[in-house]
């Protein structure tokens, strides 16, 4: 990112840990009077000026000289800091008096308290930050899985903007070589071909739909996979879901009907957050409240981004399980059949003919070898074999999804006239909408009603 020269604004102050008991807690203040405010109401211990990036041991004293607090301080200098701005962080004992006064003093000393996000907004406006790496910082707060937490570190460190960068760059190529064509076309130079357009346009289009084609993985690794256990009574879900859980959160029972509604557990399988749902058996019944159960249960299909059917081997196909079988999204689904250590009497065959081209695993749940088996089965459907490296580019943001189909439709209309031969003007308005767009998704070509969207949605001291 070029280097730019910060803003000027006010001075913004805000607790930056979380409000409870703590061993430590931080006020962190931005802005031009950083410096003199600490220097308001902190005495080092050494009686020497604070130095630049040095952690300073000494003591908070209220208006009246009385001691607050006994505290770290460090003073970082512009603009080599998070805002590019002038930064003080105090670090105190971590509890809500503590850090409540001494905010209180920072304050009235000249401060105003940061909204939601501002110390980020910042770093934004002054140019540490794009927005794409600004909205990774979020990412990076919320995160509750490791392939989460490692796909916004990818983006905080860059490798979105770069891509963006890059399809911007050979866009803003095609449009100098337009507006040329266009507004001097009796002079002595390279005539733009539409074949070279149409090749230079598909180069941009290719790594559009590529970042694209990731979003859905973005969201699973962001949301949580959504995964729901069906099938009919004692087939096995609740030793699934047990199995899956690694304890014994659902009760496992002989009785028919025993898991009366669902059941939702969060957990992690290598990284990935899955939203774990066992459901009431599907089955005909009279009970009131079973059946309200067993409704939820086919209710979950179209809620769910996988869903595992539990089948019993040793029993032969009946009509609840053609009905859920019927159901059944292929590409959203897995089957496993169950007790296969016992008597057999149904063969995947059997199943196939009722739903094909579906991913069939044959397990017994008499221990828990099996379950490594449908962990890899499910991490193989979230990445698709392809994009699991770590330093794989992923779209977890909706706003950058929605901009980048906004770019990809851009570009296919300009490829579509081009082959038609149309006018360069009109090519060159799709060409700059394709431009604008990558712009947005990085920020430079945002407005202020997009920036306090996005910016709205941080916690206070970030």
């Amino acid at each position: 990112m070029a280097t730019m020269v910060p803003t000027e604004f006010d001075t913004i102050a805000a607790i930056s840990t979380p409000f409870g008991e703590g061993g430590i807690g931080i006020i962190r203040i931005s802005g031009e009077k950083s410096l003199e405010i600490i220097n308001g109401i902190f005495s080092p211990a050494n009686k020497m000026p604070l130095k630049n990036r040095m952690m300073t041991y000494g003591h908070i004293h209220g208006e009246g000289g009385e001691l607050i607090d006994e505290v770290l301080t460090v003073y970082m200098k512009k603009p080599k800091t998070y805002t590019a701005e002038e930064i003080v962080e105090i670090n105190c004992h971590g509890g809500i008096v503590p850090l409540q006064k001494i905010l209180s003093l920072v304050l009235a000393k000249g401060a105003r308290p940061a909204e939601p996000g501002e110390f980020t907004k910042r770093a934004f406006l002054n140019g540490r930050l794009d927005l794409t790496q600004a909205e990774a910082v979020m990412d990076l707060i919320s995160a509750k899985a490791d392939k989460t937490f490692d796909t916004a570190l990818n983006q905080l460190e860059g490798l979105l903007s770069d891509k963006i960068k890059e399809c911007r760059k050979e866009l803003m190529d095609v449009l100098v070589d337009l507006t040329v064509n266009i507004d001097y076309p009796d002079e002595d130079i390279e005539e733009v071909t539409y074949q070279n357009l149409i090749t230079r346009l598909n180069s941009v289009h290719e790594k559009v739909h590529q970042l694209l084609e990731s979003a859905d993985t973005g969201r699973i690794l962001k949301e949580g996979l959504k995964v729901t256990i069906i099938g009919k009574p004692n087939v096995g879900k609740s030793s699934l879901m047990n199995g899956l859980l690694r304890q014994s959160r659902a009760i496992v029972t002989d009785i028919p009907g025993t898991t009366r509604d669902t059941i939702e557990e969060n957990i992690n399988i290598k990284g990935v957050p899955i939203l774990l749902t066992d459901t009431a058996g599907i089955r005909e019944t009279e009970d009131t409240i079973e059946a309200i159960g067993i409704q939820r249960s086919k209710d979950s299909f179209n809620k769910s981004d996988l869903v595992i059917m539990v089948m019993d081997g040793n029993r032969e196909i009946e009509d609840e399980d053609k009905e859920i079988l019927e159901l059944l999204e292929p590409s959203k689904s897995i089957i496993l059949l169950n007790k296969i250590d016992l008597e057999s009497k149904i063969t995947i065959k059997d199943i196939e003919v009722i739903k094909d081209d579906v991913r069939i695993l044959p397990v017994t749940m008499k221990d828990f070898s099996y379950i490594e088996k449908i962990e890899e089965e499910i991490l193989n459907m979230v990445y698709s074999g392809s994009i699991s490296q770590k330093d794989s580019i992923i779209i977890t943001n909706v706003r950058q999804k929605n901009l980048l189909e906004k770019t990809e439709k851009s570009l296919y209309d300009a490829i579509e006239i081009s082959r038609l031969y149309e006018p360069l003007e009109i090519i060159e308005i799709d060409v700059n909408s394709a431009y604008i767009s990558l712009g947005e998704i990085l920020g430079e070509e945002a407005g202020d009603d997009i920036l306090n969207e996005v910016f709205s949605r941080f916690c206070l001291g970030k």
